[in-house]
């Protein structure tokens, strides 16, 4: 049975919108896209890697979906992450999108996200990692589909932007399985449902 496992980068207040680049995610007005990029270090770039490792594959978001597969395909060959992202296979939450998706090995979910989440995890043997996909992991986690949250906590606050637990969300417990400090200060803390 696969496990669903949530790889995010998070400021201290919470916020998960537009990490990478400065026009990633404008909504609300957002001004601080590639907040994250000054905190990227070997240490985060090896558990970047170890979580996208042995042929998981990934789950995304329609936004999200759509920044990534507008942005890796044209990045060069030389990035540690460009051909694991473009070669892994792509599942795509969506009710906007059809089929045939626009980044190689990508398929759409058919039908409700949850219950298709729910039957990749009984048929995958790998790990299914979301990147981004905010929303999608709201949803996932109300279905206690997620099984693994490898968050990086980065030494920042925002004071604005879209949180990846949002105020009126779900009540979860969670464990602390492991951690690691890079050299910029940020934890990557690694929790399991409780």
């Amino acid at each position: 049975m696969a496990r669903v496992v949530v790889n995010n980068s998070l400021t201290l207040d919470g916020v998960m919108q537009a990490p990478g680049r400065p026009d990633e995610d404008r909504r609300g007005g957002f001004q601080h896209g590639g907040w994250a990029q000054p905190y990227f270090d070997p240490v985060m770039a090896e558990a970047a890697g170890e979580g996208m490792a042995g042929g998981a594959a990934m789950l995304f978001g329609r936004r999200t979906y759509d920044d990534f597969a507008k942005v890796w395909p044209n990045m060069p060959d030389d990035n540690p992450f460009t051909a694991v992202l473009n070669n892994s296979t792509k599942y795509v939450a969506s009710t906007i999108l059809k089929e045939p998706l626009s980044w190689n090995n990508s398929r759409l979910l058919v039908g409700d996200a949850g219950d298709a989440v729910a039957e990749l995890k009984e048929e995958h043997g790998k790990d299914i990692v979301i990147l981004g996909s905010g929303e999608l992991i709201q949803s996932l986690m109300r279905r206690n589909l997620i099984d693994e949250y490898r968050l990086l906590i980065h030494p920042l606050i925002l004071g604005s932007g879209r949180r990846l637990f949002v105020d009126g969300g779900l009540v979860a417990r969670l464990r602390l399985v492991d951690t690691k400090t890079t050299t910029t200060g940020v934890v990557i803390a690694t929790y399991q449902p409780a």
